[in-house]
This record gives structure tokens, C-alpha cells and sequence, in this order.
């Protein structure tokens, strides 16, 4: 559903936006967290935000390592006054702490916040995860090295993460429903994900906890006043202009899955473009690939570009939200191997710029390939190989729903959907009374 502004009292709302992330910090959260300020901002609502130092918040403070997350809070509720809170949870950004032998001391350090917070809170959850998953994020990395001391100092490392990580899925689930009951709104930027969470003890889906969410997708809009012809873009890259382009794009962690790459029979006429990035609170790198012991950022593909054209690494790191916009204007198709994933960032920019996604079946990638919007196959080489034909047979069916289907995603329609929100947690608490209703569907 769409929305459009039609009156607004500016002086209605103040709101506290919470996120340890925010540019110049890059991440995906951090990304999130200022186009939804931004449009925000524009349909007349105050917003103010609180976040790390190295962000350029209103307010900052705030650190997966700091202790006192909760009291500073506090501090800057005391100070701003706003009528709610909104909280961008990524479980690690407030310092996610697991124990080996007591899984209900699982806690971050914001539970405090949670706790004792006197005004609504509304909650969007980045993340939660099926088991086989939450698994998955302990892999080690550094199995490969040949060393054998090397090896078993992370064989036990591994089969120690392993275990923790095991005892505290249930923690960790529990430490999300709790965060939800907490909260007077929670939003999932996917209905497989607000499922996941609000699922009981026994696997049923609680209805009373599912009517508790709202999703709201992931906004996401070109960062270009116009369109950007793919020639051109092309150039902007030095890119091939004869072929069609595979995008690879990311954050250089190991549940990106793009090890796939290794066996990957890129079709004839196609080219595979990879770019990868740091995130500054040293998320866990990839494992190299052909047991390729460099740390260079999949330096592999430069080889394999010498030998067939067919795998170029950019290898530009962090792109500014223009370059982004370009780099997508310039590709056909988003590849997204994923062996873990709550949601992708990714995906929703790759859509806002009329690209089709092949993703691993995973279950949040399931439910936009069922809008027609991609393709989700087994997480095998031949696979994607025969997904990429696939959309390129069908390609325009795709982009034709992916049209529509974007309308959904503008930072305007996801700003007003968010003050539908606010505003009716603010009216079940008294806070605002006879306030304008500022939109209507079309």
C-alpha cells in the first residue's frame, strides 16, 4: 500500500531515533536509519538521533562495548523530551553478550533501557534467525590455514562458538520477544521475519504477539535526480559495455556465501562484477577462496579476469550512495548467495533500480520471489548458473512487477507509513489528541 501526504501538524511529533550505527559509519543499519530521519524530516516531524561517536547524530554516546548504553539513554531522554523512542535493534550494535555454561545470562546493554523506559517504545527488529542459521553466523574463517597448530587452536575455537552459540538460540529468541513484548510497536521489514520472532515455544505462530508488528519494507530510492543511462554507467566503472552484468555487492562478511564463486559457470554473454566492504565494528571476514590464504579483498578474481573476462572485482570498497546508485544503474541482474540473512538492504536498493535478485531459498528471499520480484534456487554454482538464463528469458516480466512493486518502496511512503505508527501508539497513550490524519491510499 502506497500513501501520500495530504495535512500535517509539523509541532505533532518529536521522536528519538536510537541507532549505534549512522553515517559517516558505514553499515546497512546505520544507512537505514538516516534515509528513515531524513524522510521523516520532510513531512514535518522533528527527529533527533542518538548514536555512536563516530556518527553524526544529534546526540552520541552510544557503543556495542558501553556498559552504560542504557543510562545514556536516559540521560538524553531527560534532555530531549521526546513522545517516543524508536529503537533500530541489531542485537550486536548494543553489545550482544552470550555464556558457554548459563544461556539465561544472555544480554545486551540496552536491556536495562527496556526495562525501566516510561515512554512508548517502538522497535524495528534488523534481525532474528531459524536455528540452522544462527548456527551458521560461528563458522570460522581460518579453518583453511594449513598449519596444524593453527588448526587446532580454531578447530577448538569452532567447536567452542559452535556450542555457545547452540545453548543461546533459545536465549536469543526469548531476548527478541521480550524486546517486542517491550515495545508498543514493532516493525520487520518482512512478514517471514515479523513471523519468526513473534513464534511461540512450541513453533506456533502467537497471533496476539503477530498483531504487534507492522511491516514496513525497507525504503530504498536511486540517489540520482534523474536516470542514469547503463552505457553511461558503465563507463563511470570502465565495465564491459557488450555484455550483460551478475552483481555481487556487499559487506565482505562469510555469510555473504560468495565462495560460490569458485565454480560458478558464468553464462555465455554475462559478466559477474564483484564488490566487497569493511564494516567498522569488525563483523567476520569471508573465508578465502580456492584456499587462498590473502586477506585482499577476493584478489582471486583478478586472476580469473586475466584468463575470460568473465569475474571483474571492482575492489573499490565502501561506495558513496551516488557511486552505488551508478553501480546498479550499470548492471542487469543481483546475485545474492547468502547462507545467513533476516533481510537485505541490498535487495530492496537492487529493486528500486529495476533489478531482479537470485538469492539462496531462504526464507526471507522466498517471500519476494513469490511477488515475482527474483528468483530464490538451492545455494549451488549450477543453480544460479541456471537462474541467471532464467531471468534473462523472462527478463521483462520481471522488471514490469518490480516497477510496480516499487511505488512501495519510496522513502516518502515508508516515512508516512512510520507516522501512521506513531501516531497511533501516541493516541492509545494519550499524547496527541485530534491530530490531522496527514494521508490517504491511492
Amino acid at each position: 500500500m502506497s500513501y501520500k501526504l495530504d495535512d500535517i501538524n509539523k509541532s505533532t511529533l518529536k521522536i528519538l531515533m536510537i541507532s549505534t550505527e549512522f553515517p559517516p559509519i558505514p553499515g546497512g543499519v546505520g544507512r537505514y536509519t538516516k534515509n528513515l530521519t531524513d524522510g521523516l524530516k520532510k513531512i514535518g516531524i522533528k527527529v533527533s538521533v542518538l548514536c555512536n561517536e563516530k556518527g553524526k547524530g544529534d546526540f552520541i554516546g552510544i557503543d556495542p562495548k558501553n556498559e552504560n548504553n542504557s543510562k545514556i539513554i536516559f540521560e538524553v531522554l531527560d534532555e530531549y523530551d521526546p513522545d517516543l523512542v524508536h529503537i533500530q535493534l541489531e542485537h550486536g550494535l548494543y553489545g550482544l553478550k552470550m555464556n558457554s555454561f548459563n544461556p539465561r545470562s544472555l544480554s545486551t546493554n540496552i536491556d536495562k533501557f527496556y526495562k525501566e523506559c516510561k515512554i512508548p517504545i517502538i522497535t524495528t527488529f534488523h534481525s532474528a534467525y531459524p536455528l540452522h542459521q544462527w548456527m551458521e553466523l560461528s563458522k570460522h574463517p581460518n579453518l583453511l590455514n594449513k598449519n596444524m597448530i593453527t588448526v587446532s587452536i580454531n578447530l577448538i575455537n569452532q567447536i567452542g562458538d559452535y556450542w555457545k552459540r547452540f545453548i543461546n538460540y533459545r536465549s536469543f529468541n526469548l531476548a527478541n520477544k521480550q524486546k517486542m513484548q517491550a515495545s508498543q510497536a514493532n516493525i520487520a521489514f518482512s512478514s517471514y521475519l515479523a513471523q519468526l520472532i513473534s513464534e511461540n515455544e512450541n513453533a506456533i505462530k502467537d497471533q496476539k504477539s503477530l498483531s504487534n508488528f507492522s511491516v514496513i519494507y525497507h525504503g530504498a530510492e536511486p540517489n540520482m535526480n534523474k536516470y542514469v543511462k547503463k552505457r553511461e554507467a558503465r563507463q563511470f566503472f570502465s565495465l564491459p559495455l557488450n555484455r550483460k552484468i551478475a552483481l555481487f555487492f556487499g559487506f565482505m562478511t562469510h555469510t555473504k556465501g560468495w565462495d560460490i564463486l569458485d565454480n560458478l559457470d558464468v553464462p555465455d554473454d554475462w559478466v559477474v562484477v564483484v564488490n566487497q566492504s569493511e564494516n567498522l565494528f569488525n563483523l567476520a571476514k569471508p573465508s578465502p577462496i580456492n584456499n587462498q590464504k590473502s586477506q585482499k579483498i577476493l584478489s582471486h578474481t583478478d586472476n580469473k579476469n586475466s584468463q575470460n573476462g568473465k569475474i571483474i572485482n571492482l575492489n573499490r570498497g565502501f561506495l558513496t550512495d551516488k557511486e552505488l546508485s551508478i553501480l546498479f544503474y550499470s548492471s542487469d541482474i543481483i546475485v545474492l548467495p547468502y547462507t545467513v540473512t533476516s533481510g537485505s538492504g541490498v535487495m530492496f536498493d537492487a529493486l528500486a533500480h529495476g533489478l531482479p535478485f537470485i538469492a539462496t531459498d531462504l526464507g526471507f528471499f522466498k517471500e519476494f520471489a513469490d511477488k515475482g520480484l527474483g528468483i530464490v534456487v538451492k545455494r549451488r554454482p549450477n543453480e544460479f548458473a541456471k537462474a541467471i538464463k532464467k531471468l534473462e528469458s523472462e527478463y521483462l516480466h520481471y522488471t514490469q512487477r518490480i516497477e510496480n512493486f516499487n511505488k512501495e518502496l519510496t522513502w516518502e511512503n515508508v516515512a508516512l507509513q512510520h507516522f501512521d505508527l506513531y501516531r497511533n501508539i501516541l493516541d492509545k497513550n494519550d499524547r496527541i489528541k485530534n491530530t490531522p490524519f496527514p494521508f490517504v491510499s491511492t
